[in-house]
């Protein structure tokens, strides 16, 4: 009977959990291992949920003191920027607060306004201008950009916010980075390639791409909208991700392409593999501006 008992509360436990609680609902040293990811000392995430960002914060909570925020690349990830670090888990905390010492959590200690902190999935975090400014210190200006573009395109990001924000700051590191990249920020930009292109083209010698560019018909009308563009010259800049390879997508992209060279529209397609080739993108914009006529 009181085996019965341990497996009904075990079956309990929810999926984030202490080895406290797996302890106290039963559960044995090898349940446990076949069950647990251990995402730090004596904290777990249940095999049955995906090993997520998330998933690992929730995990963390209760080994956390109650001052503590996630912050840096942990607070961007989940607020939806495309951070490329998982790991370490990033943790802000109060000074004079406990400081825990744990393998896989990167502790930063320093005061955070209450203004700067927010609940977002059930999570304390930096709000996102404290998070972006918190990444200016060690992010390259393109990828800063991104990850600002995608806090503005989410709603934790906006322009009075972040410039109120950058007004109360002293000289901190990643500062004169921070107030370089906040005039560039916008929230059309849909995805981190467009926003790594915009940058690369802004610092170069070539003009400023546009965002979200309208391409009209003879008679006037928007028929669609390019990711990235010049609509003096009508030159569009598409992006194709994974999604494009989808067979249902493709055949959507064929019908726009042709819709925009029917309407005299020069298409430059780019993917995954320019990401890394900045000077052959520039290249390229640079040669379809000449084809058009355009001096700068």
């Amino acid at each position: 009977m009181a085996t019965e008992r341990r497996a009904v509360t075990a079956r309990e436990l929810p999926p984030f959990y202490t080895r406290r609680d797996a302890h106290l609902a039963g559960m044995t040293r090898a349940a446990l291992r076949d069950d647990g990811v251990r995402v730090s000392r004596g904290v777990y995430v249940s095999r049955a949920l995906p090993l997520t960002v998330l998933a690992m914060c929730r995990s963390l909570v209760p080994a956390l003191p109650a001052t503590a925020a996630f912050s840096h690349q942990t607070a961007a990830g989940l607020l939806g920027a495309p951070v490329q670090q998982v790991h370490p888990l990033h943790v802000v905390v109060p000074p004079g607060s406990y400081r825990p010492r744990r393998q896989g959590v990167h502790v930063h200690v320093r005061s955070v306004a209450d203004v700067d902190l927010l609940e977002h999935r059930g999570l304390p975090l930096t709000g996102g201008p404290q998070t972006w400014l918190d990444l200016a210190a060690t992010t390259p200006a393109d990828e800063l950009v991104a990850i600002g573009d995608a806090l503005r395109r989410a709603g934790h990001l906006s322009a009075a916010a972040l410039d109120e924000r950058l007004a109360l700051v002293g000289s901190v590191r990643g500062i004169v980075r921070a107030r370089a990249c906040a005039p560039l920020l916008t929230g059309q930009a849909a995805s981190r390639p467009e926003s790594l292109v915009r940058y690369w083209v802004h610092e170069s010698d070539l003009p400023d791409l546009e965002v979200q560019v309208p391409v009209h018909d003879q008679l006037g009308r928007a028929l669609l909208h390019a990711d990235l563009g010049y609509r003096r010259w009508r030159i569009a800049v598409e992006y194709e991700g994974r999604q494009h390879a989808d067979p249902l997508q493709f055949g959507i992209d064929i019908d726009r392409y042709s819709l925009m060279a029917g309407n005299g529209w020069l298409v430059l397609r780019f993917g995954r593999a320019h990401l890394g080739r900045r000077t052959l993108v520039l290249d390229r914009l640079a040669g379809a501006l000449l084809s058009r006529g355009a001096n700068w």
